[in-house]
Formats: C-alpha cells, sequence, structure tokens
C-alpha cells in the first residue's frame, strides 16, 4: 500500500512541475512580430532554454516566419528547406540548444533589418549537459519565470503532502 503512495505522488509531483519548465516567448511581446521593432534588444534581455516555445504572433498575409541558417540569416533568403510558417499566432518548439535563426521574407521586412531574430538556446535548466563554470550564471534563480517554477514546485510538495494524508 505505501508503494501505490509514493507511485501517485510522484505522478503528481511529475505532472506538476513538468510542464511548468517550459517559458512560452512572444516573440516582441505585446508588439509581436511586426516591422520597426528592435528584435536584437528584444532577445538580449531573455534567457531561452530548451523546452522553451517561441511564439510569432502577426496579421496573416503580412508576414511569414522562416527558420534559417547564419547564411539564409546574413542574406535575408530563405534557406532551401526552409518552410514560411504563416498562421499569425506559430508556435515554435526549443528542441535543442545553440544559435537560431528567424525572418520575414516578405517584401523587404528582413532585409531592411527589421524582422530578423536571432537567438541563442541554452540547455534545459538542470540538465547535466550545462557546464559547471556556467551553472551559476543560469540557475533556476535568474531564469525567466523562476516564481512559476517555485510555485509549481510548493504546489506538487503540498499536493504529495495531501494525497498522503487522504490514503493513511
Amino acid at each position: 500500500m505505501a508503494s501505490i503512495k509514493y507511485f501517485v505522488a510522484l505522478v503528481l509531483f511529475s505532472a506538476v512541475v513538468g510542464p511548468a519548465s517550459a517559458t512560452d516567448f512572444i516573440v516582441g511581446d505585446s508588439d509581436g512580430w511586426r516591422t520597426n521593432f528592435d528584435y536584437k534588444t528584444w532577445a538580449a534581455s531573455k534567457e531561452f532554454h530548451v523546452g522553451d516555445n517561441l511564439i510569432f504572433r502577426y496579421s496573416p498575409g503580412l508576414h511569414n516566419v522562416h527558420r534559417a541558417d547564419l547564411v539564409s540569416f546574413q542574406n535575408c533568403t530563405p534557406s532551401a528547406t526552409s518552410v514560411a510558417l504563416t498562421t499569425g499566432n506559430d508556435k515554435v518548439a526549443l528542441a535543442s540548444s545553440g544559435r537560431k535563426w528567424y525572418l520575414c521574407t516578405k517584401a523587404t521586412h528582413c532585409a531592411t533589418g527589421n524582422m530578423k531574430l536571432a537567438i541563442t538556446v541554452l540547455p534545459q535548466v538542470g540538465s547535466p549537459a550545462l557546464a559547471p563554470a556556467l551553472a551559476p550564471a543560469y540557475s533556476a534563480a535568474t531564469r525567466h519565470g523562476a516564481a512559476t517554477i517555485c510555485l509549481a514546485w510548493i504546489a506538487a510538495a503540498l499536493g504529495t503532502f495531501i494525497m498522503m494524508m487522504i490514503m493513511n
């Protein structure tokens, strides 16, 4: 019977903490994906991790989003394998660490330096891939959304305690 209690507690804990660690970033915040916006400055104030999502919000037909490599980003031309995202509410999962590039190919939006975004995606918080020398600089305390993670831990602990009390 005790093992069932611990299994239920573990499932509850995983259900609460797992999803809370990802952050959805609306590109450009309330301004969205548009011309005449400084995406370089916007990205510099963020910390992106594997598991996070970029959400590009814009008027469909006026803009698009292409994933790019460095060369296509510098030339403002999509790579041969790039497929345009065009819904106006495009969600891009950050599945791997490293440099990532995005651009709009409508009119001269990218060429004028407006609609291009370059980011660096870090390993997941707590990932063993995070180098020990970098760990303090990218700790959970400095992570965007750290308050959400703390609340998830508290909720999971409280939920576990309540479940264990009920099952006794």
